[in-house]
């Protein structure tokens, strides 16, 4: 399963500080409530104190824990150090040697603040709905659905999972919506239509392109003929019967996207794909077709309207022209005597 949509970029900053943050992100993540330091302040040393806190922040803020969690942004341990009353920074290269306690702290702070792994029930089943529900209904990126999904755990108190974990569960999640889309398609077709457009992938007798092909070409010429063979196209997308389907149950932005790939794809990488995904993809085609090729009528009748004007518009100033030349020149009999000596 394909999940290298993930940028370099996008993969280097999954749960780590990739700079300082901001003043409102301080104020809102890294601000200690008087519950907190009540915890805090059951820690023995000033080092126990700040690594414990800095913890607890890093989790609110980035979902997750650090391998060191002494790897912070200066200006977040000063902000948290500030508000502890600890001046002594230096302290904190004392936690730094502790992973034991680093652990026990991380192990505290889960179960005291309520964070659950991302494999805990009924957290999980309730992500993965979310997630399947929005892949469904929009057209997203799997890059953006990915940091819509980290967003949502870290607002979940859910602890962030491995980047290829999440990658490849955004990634399953995306196909499964797609093998729905193109099942949930391929049954509003009866028998007949599928044959149909089936049809439509053969290159007809004496042709050298496929029916597809011609009519997802639009017109390019603004002339009577092209004119005619737009409304013979809108005709043979009509006869396609696919107009009358009834898709208001599937989502516009996913049908819209099938039909943006069916557009762009070529007949043969379409004709090789399973029957169920194939019907789909050419059914979203058909559908917008239909609007579109009416259109394309539409705006080429309204160009060759505007052309024929514009030429009669010249036609008739170059005849205004001529009269008035005509009628400017003096005959040779009229002209002036010559002057006397």
């Amino acid at each position: 399963m394909p999940v290298e949509f993930l940028s370099d970029e996008q993969a280097a900053r999954y749960g780590r500080y990739t700079g300082d943050p901001s003043p409102a992100q301080l104020a809102r993540y890294f601000f200690l409530t008087p519950d907190d330091h009540a915890r805090i302040d059951q820690k023995r040393g000033s080092h126990n104190r700040l690594g414990f806190a800095l913890q607890l922040c890093t989790l609110r803020f980035l979902g997750t824990f650090l391998a060191d969690p002494t790897e912070v942004p200066e200006i977040v341990v000063r902000d948290v150090a500030r508000q502890l009353a600890i001046h002594d920074l230096a302290c904190l290269a004392r936690y730094a040697e502790r992973v034991p306690t680093q652990r026990d702290h991380a192990r505290e702070i889960r179960q005291m603040y309520g964070y659950r792994e991302y494999t805990d029930q009924p957290e999980h089943f309730r992500l993965i709905r979310w997630l399947f529900t929005r892949a469904w209904l929009s057209d997203e990126r799997p890059s953006v659905l990915f940091d819509l999904t980290t967003h949502y755990l870290i607002d979940h108190q859910i602890v962030l999972p491995g980047v290829t974990v999440l990658a490849r569960e955004v990634a399953r999640v995306r196909e499964r919506a797609a093998t729905r889309l193109h099942r949930v398609l391929a049954h509003t077709l009866t028998a007949a239509q599928r044959q149909t457009l089936d049809a439509l992938l053969t290159i007809p007798e004496g042709g050298r392109i496929s029916r597809l092909e011609q009519l997802r070409t639009p017109p390019t010429r603004i002339s009577t003929t092209a004119m005619v063979k737009a409304l013979q196209r809108l005709d043979a997308v009509r006869t396609l019967g696919i107009s009358q389907i009834d898709l208001s149950h599937v989502p516009a932005a996913r049908l819209h996207a099938l039909e943006r790939y069916a557009t762009l794809a070529s007949t043969t990488a379409i004709a090789r794909m399973n029957d169920a995904r194939r019907h789909a993809t050419l059914l979203a085609l058909a559908a917008i077709l239909t609007t579109r090729a009416q259109d394309d009528a539409l705006d080429l009748l309204d160009a060759l309207v505007v052309t024929i004007i514009r030429k009669a518009h010249l036609t008739a100033r170059q005849n205004r022209l001529r009269v008035a030349h005509r009628t400017s020149t003096r005959p040779p009999c009229c002209s002036a005597p010559p002057a006397l000596p």
